[in-house]
């Protein structure tokens, strides 16, 4: 196996640049203001002809100056260099007001749900129960008994697959996806297709718009389409699909269909509407939404939630059980079998009202300004090429781009011994990344907590590593091996 160039620097490097982590009290957290180090940023900044970003400001960004304090983790330090955490398309960080409400749980009211007539028990049943109707008032769901609990985006998608899919496809089938999904959102078709005899058809990618091909998309809708599935906003193209174009397509030329919406990269940063968007079935994770990992939820139609199977048997979700058989409750408990994740669930339910607090509209408000802005700058940047929308399209808050010449685990390894972290690999999309004809791709990700500056130091910092790796023999600097990637 060739190593990457990272691999090799940093074993010179690591005794000089020690990977401490350290933490000052998030009481006195202040937001960094830094000063730019770059040289030529910095004469072009002494001369009238100032670069446009200098003393660009963004309107929201007072929803980054109160939140900040409220993330401790945000005030940790990477040896000497003060964390810029632009990973939260990988997961988002937690509010203490999170923390608080899991730690509360454990403290004052460990017990099972649903199993018991004493005070715990009844005090945790009731904590749970009120997280599934935080979640269904944040989605605008019709009724409680659609929200149901799941371990993630990834259960509730295979949930679909196995229980719906299972009963309702069969062989000859279609089920639209396209090249674009996260792995969770097209392995469990591909093996419902395998079980089934279904057939898939994938949508490609338009690589000129940035976005999916919208034209492929409805010519593969007909009579023999039964599911429909894609993502709300994409963790790579960062690019927003036109749900409620899409479902009134899918209704007016494919009736039998039902439409499930992965809503990881969606549900975190903008208003999300079950009723107005006209869908059967959504996906999220409570992870990507400053809530713990270990918990998510699928939501769906009562109706045809109560026409499918159970996913898995145990307790919890039967009716009555003799020897010869058992019975089924009906949604959500149905699919929501043996001990549930109670704190977790508690813990997402505590993340919404904190995002409910902040303002779902101020939200997305800030993270298109933020979005943009990382956008142009990336732009700017000699040798970087970015996936997704051009300029101009609304797109989620998230780049991903490869530089030539530069492995991405190298920027990645790099920009970590600046205090930066990003993410580097195929993010779980390998067709996305086929299709556009490259192995990875690095990218940076931002939430409602981030700042200008943060952007500023990130873009600062990939200049100077995108210039080392210049600097070196062409040789050296090859793409490396596409086989070390170590976070993907």
């Amino acid at each position: 196996m060739r190593w990457t160039v990272a691999v090799v620097v940093l074993a010179s490097l690591f005794v000089a640049n020690a990977f401490t982590v350290t933490q000052t009290d998030p009481r006195r957290l202040a937001i960094p203001r830094r000063v730019l180090k770059n040289p030529e940023v910095s004469s072009a900044s002494e001369s009238t002809d100032e670069p446009w970003w200098i003393n660009h400001t963004l309107e929201h960004a007072d929803l980054a100056d109160r939140t900040r304090p409220e993330f401790a983790i945000l005030s940790t330090k990477i040896g000497d260099k003060p964390l810029v955490y632009l990973d939260s398309a990988a997961t988002s960080q937690k509010p203490q007001q999170v923390v608080n409400a899991i730690s509360y749980y454990y403290e004052n009211q460990n017990s099972n749900v649903h199993r018991g007539a004493h005070t715990l028990s009844r005090a945790a049943t009731t904590a749970y129960e009120e997280a599934r109707d935080t979640i269904a008032s944040f989605i605008n769901a019709p009724s409680r008994n659609e929200i149901v609990f799941t371990s993630g985006a990834t259960e509730a998608i295979n949930l679909v697959a196995s229980s719906y899919g299972r009963k309702f496809l069969k062989e000859g089938d279609e089920i639209v996806l396209s090249e674009m999904e996260h792995h969770s959102n097209l392995i469990p078709w591909q093996i419902l297709a395998e079980q089934t005899g279904a057939v898939l058809r994938y949508v490609n990618i338009d690589f000129e718009t940035g976005c999916l091909d919208m034209d492929q998309m409805t010519q593969y809708f007909n009579e023999k389409t039964k599911i429909v599935t894609f993502q709300h906003v994409s963790n790579v193209m960062a690019c927003i699909n036109p749900v409620k174009d899409i479902v009134a397509q899918v209704r007016a030329k494919a009736p039998n269909a039902v439409v499930v919406l992965d809503a990881c990269q969606s549900v975190p940063n903008r208003p999300v509407d079950v009723q107005d968007l006209g869908i059967d079935f959504l996906a999220a994770s409570g992870h990507k939404m400053c809530g713990p990992t270990g918990i998510g939820f699928l939501w769906g139609k009562e109706d045809i939630l109560n026409s499918m199977p159970p996913y898995m048997g145990g307790g919890e979700m039967i009716d009555h059980v003799t020897l010869a058989g058992a019975t089924f409750a009906k949604a959500p408990a149905r699919f929501e079998a043996g001990t549930p994740a109670i704190a977790q669930a508690i813990g997402i339910g505590a993340a919404i009202k904190y995002l409910q607090s902040l303002g779902m509209d101020k939200i997305q408000a800030y993270e298109r300004e933020l979005a943009d802005y990382m956008h142009k700058r990336m732009l700017e940047v000699k040798g970087v090429n970015v996936l997704g929308p051009p300029l101009g399209v609304d797109r989620a808050a998230l780049c991903a781009f490869w530089v030539e010449n530069v492995h991405p685990s190298d920027l990645s390894t790099f920009l970590d011994m600046e205090g930066v972290a990003i993410r580097a690999g195929h993010h779980c999309c390998q067709p996305l990344h086929q299709a556009r004809g490259i192995s990875h791709s690095a990218r940076a990700s931002l939430y409602f907590y981030n700042t200008k500056e943060d952007v500023d130091y990130f873009i600062e910092k990939l200049e100077s590593t995108i210039k080392f790796f210049a600097s070196l023999d062409s040789t050296t600097s090859s793409n490396g091996d596409d086989d070390f990637v170590p976070f993907i």
